[in-house]
């Protein structure tokens, strides 16, 4: 595994980001299911096996702004076809440091592979737990580049009573490492704000490329 992204993400993580300087690095994936782009301020990383020069070239031929190549659709479009993958969505990326002690939150942990949601967590992350709330349900599992993520889900009835903030909360007292990953839509401004209340800061933009 190319250790190279591991070390951008946790400098990133404490605070020390790559020189804001317009270009882009290139780096090996980490795994065979994670590739993908970051974008942090004037500077971003693309994550794929394809040839480096290959993806200069197609940078290189992206229409408008130069800082925003690696998240136009040019280029996105064009890594998607090549390498025969999909996305979702371009993702706000965020990371809060770990705190001490257990959650103030009541949680059960749900052992139960089949739950939806940890079935869907584990096409995507590794070693992946989850816990239940009355009202929602916390996940965490090791994500790209084996950076330990948390997602979180709320019922339409417990919503607008602060449940999602402390399930975010929790898991900084959950995860078995100094600082824990989430990813928000920008267009979800419900789950982005329900994040940085809880400790999350911004770091990056990223787009995920899904394999099959």
């Amino acid at each position: 595994m190319s250790e190279a992204l591991a070390r951008i993400l946790d400098a990133a993580a404490h605070g020390r980001f790559p020189p804001p300087d317009g270009s882009t690095t290139v780096v090996r994936q980490p795994s065979t299911r994670d590739a993908g782009v970051l974008a942090f301020t004037a500077h971003s990383v693309v994550f794929t096996d394809e040839d480096p020069r290959w993806v200069r070239d197609t940078l290189a031929a992206a229409p408008g702004d130069p800082l925003a190549a690696t998240m136009n659709p040019h280029f996105l479009g064009a890594l998607l076809a090549r390498t025969g993958r999909h996305m979702n969505t371009i993702d706000l990326l965020t990371v809060a440091p770990a705190l001490p002690g257990a959650p103030e939150l009541e949680l059960r942990e749900i052992r139960d592979p089949g739950h939806p949601r940890v079935a869907r967590a584990m096409q995507y992350r590794d070693e992946v737990r989850a816990w239940g709330a009355q009202g929602g349900v916390l996940i965490l599992g090791r994500g790209v580049a084996g950076r330990w993520e948390t997602a979180i889900e709320v019922t339409e009835e417990a919503r607008g009573q602060g449940l999602g903030k402390r399930l975010a909360r929790a898991a900084r007292h959950l995860v078995p490492d100094t600082v824990v990953w989430a990813q928000q839509s920008p267009g979800n401004a419900r789950s982005v704000r329900t994040f940085q209340a809880a400790g999350y800061r911004p770091v990056a933009s990223e787009a995920l490329l899904v394999a099959g």
